[in-house]
């Protein structure tokens, strides 16, 4: 699972579709975009469903349903995880996908939007259930994937090994190994060193130059992360090594608090060991709830979606916010945050460092040669450096917040590609 892919939960105030057009209206705004452009941005391209048949280890056949949106690709191909989940819907797949277009123009990578997704408890399957569905989803989806066409990453529910049995069956009916046609794959059949980290150690790095913009001397800096799992660890212990205090973090279950500062490194993710977080030997216990309102510098939501909504917003203490997952805050709790003076940054910037090293990734099967750690690693922090200068120049030069900047970034980008290719008659 990845950061800047983790899931969305259902909220009543705003789907992840709305909130994605009312993004894309707000930056719009700022600009000067031909409406016919904005219009199409508005849907995606493509929303593929399918029916998925997985022989269960009883030997009875239960039938599952898959979705692949496929938003805009004048950029280049398509990008974007698929999860596993119950709670995977169409709409969710159409919003997230449109994301992941903002995501990879602020990033400036040659990528559109993609994501999906089967509707599925993968809790409830055997390993080797999982295998089996997965290789038939990719049956299914091969039509519409590829190297060159969309290349999938892991999100929610999936991870290195689902990626790998998804390129072995695609690459067993193209009748060659095609490492390419996804990302996130163990580093021993084409994936790349630092994928897994990457979404957290940008969150780290984002909220590093933020705190340089704002002033802040990191070992004076209280930070609280909700959700310890793959990006939330990575972004702690990549700040606690910069000497902020990391006081509080959470899992699914629970939230531990020290105002003294946690040691994030003696702390195992709920990735490694789950309930491990809920169950260290911390000072105090809170609920997740309650880690949002802690009385901190930055608060960086890492969990799931809509954690800060309009009941919640005018209760945080914190003094700036970082996105690590994707779509944390609602456009009500936006608002609140911008009367009360309270920086957000956002996930597309904050949490891009999943796809940017997949794009490494993708470079490196294509051209069949690896990439050492380290070089990926200062890639990243050229990329994110990259991003964030060309987020602050618009953030500086007009009155909008960091989100609306972050967009308008992606949408000048965007547009000026869809103005130099216009449209097919």
């Amino acid at each position: 699972m990845t950061g800047s892919d983790e899931p969305t939960k259902a909220n009543a105030e705003e789907s992840a579709v709305e909130t994605a057009r009312r993004q894309l209206e707000r930056a719009a705004a700022h600009l000067d975009v031909d409406e016919g452009t904005v219009e199409r941005l508005r849907y995606p391209k493509d929303v593929y469903r399918v029916t998925i048949p997985v022989e269960r280890d009883d030997g009875t056949t239960e039938m599952f349903t898959g979705y692949r949106a496929h938003h805009d690709s004048v950029r280049g191909p398509f990008k974007g995880g698929l999860r596993y989940h119950p709670d995977v819907t169409e709409d969710e797949c159409v919003g997230l996908s449109m994301w992941m277009t903002w995501k990879c123009a602020v990033m400036d990578l040659p990528f559109g939007g993609a994501k999906g997704g089967v509707v599925v408890n993968p809790k409830e399957l055997s390993a080797e259930e999982k295998e089996r569905l997965t290789r038939r989803f990719a049956e299914e989806l091969r039509p519409v994937i590829g190297p060159m066409k969309d290349i999938p990453a892991p999100d929610m529910g999936t991870d290195p090994q689902t990626m790998a049995w998804f390129m072995d069956a695609y690459s067993m009916q193209e009748g060659q190994t095609e490492p390419g046609v996804v990302t996130g794959k163990p580093p021993v059949v084409g994936g790349s060193y630092g994928r897994e980290e990457a979404p957290g150690r940008s969150v780290g790095i984002i909220t590093r130059e933020a705190m340089k913009f704002y002033g802040w001397d990191p070992e004076e800096t209280t930070v609280a992360v909700q959700g310890f799992g793959s990006v939330g660890a990575n972004a702690a212990r990549y700040l606690d090594d910069l000497g902020a205090s990391i006081v509080a973090v959470s899992d699914v279950d629970g939230a531990i608090y020290d105002p003294d500062g946690l040691d994030t490194n003696d702390v195992e993710d709920h990735d490694e060991t789950p309930g491990m977080v809920s169950g260290y030997d911390a000072p105090q216990s809170l609920s997740n709830e309650e880690l949002l309102t802690l009385d901190v510098d930055i608060l960086i939501p890492a969990a799931i979606g809509n954690v800060l909504t309009g009941e919640n917003a005018r209760d945080v203490n914190a003094d700036m916010i970082v996105e690590g997952a994707n779509g944390p805050t609602t456009s009500t709790a936006d608002q609140i945050f911008e009367e009360r003076e309270i920086p957000v940054i956002p996930d597309i910037l904050a949490n891009a460092g999943g796809v940017t090293v997949s794009y490494f990734e993708w470079l490196q099967d294509i051209n069949r040669r690896s990439w050492r750690l380290e070089r990926v690693n200062e890639e990243l922090e050229t990329e994110m450096l990259r991003a964030w200068n060309a987020v602050c120049e618009e953030y500086e030069n007009r009155d909008v917040t960091w989100r609306d900047a972050t967009y308008i970034v992606a949408l000048s980008r965007i547009a000026e590609a869809h103005e130099s290719r216009g449209l097919w008659p």
